[in-house]
């Protein structure tokens, strides 16, 4: 049987990217196969596909793995992803450079960042964080209609949860 799963062309390819402050070194990524089972995911089956049980909905068996690039793809729930740093981030609710470094793909300094949260007034920090729980309500609140919610408002609601708990996290400091 085979898996026909797109797989998001996003990711970089080649064997670096560049930037200001560090590299992301895509061949330092591990091997896809020793990846999933060093984090507990036995992969069963023959073949470039292979089957383990998805986390992201609590799923036996229905999460492909390619063992060569990394791809992976749930029959299920449809969450995928184009390599191991995908499902890294994914997997862990990480950012790229946070996954990537955790890999130990990422060579240099951190990326720097443009203006954020941390130098925002309270007042409009409050404000923000309004407008991010209103979003993730929404899309809540959608997700019990049909059809299921697309890939860009799922990602939208994971950036959402992220800001406010980075918010979250600032203001308590």
């Amino acid at each position: 049987m085979t898996a026909f799963c797109a797989l998001p062309s996003r990711a970089p390819r080649g064997p670096a990217t560049r930037s200001a402050a560090g590299t992301f070194e895509r061949d330092r990524l591990p091997d896809p196969a020793s990846y999933f089972e060093s984090q507990g995911f036995p992969l069963k089956g023959p073949g470039l596909w292979r089957t383990t049980r998805c986390d992201f909905h609590g799923g036996s068996d229905s999460l492909r793995i390619n063992t060569r690039s990394g791809g992976w793809c749930c029959m299920a729930c449809g969450a995928k992803g184009g390599d191991v740093l995908a499902f890294h981030m994914q997997h862990h609710g990480l950012n790229f450079y946070e996954a990537a470094k955790a890999l130990d793909c990422w060579s240099g300094d951190a990326p720097q960042r443009p203006r954020g949260p941390a130098d925002l007034s309270d007042r409009d920090r409050l404000e923000l964080v309004a407008w991010e729980l209103q979003i993730a309500w929404v899309i809540l609140g959608d997700t019990r209609r049909w059809p299921p919610q697309t890939d860009p408002d799922y990602l939208r609601f994971v950036q959402a949860v992220g800001r406010v708990q980075r918010l979250v996290q600032r203001g308590a400091a």
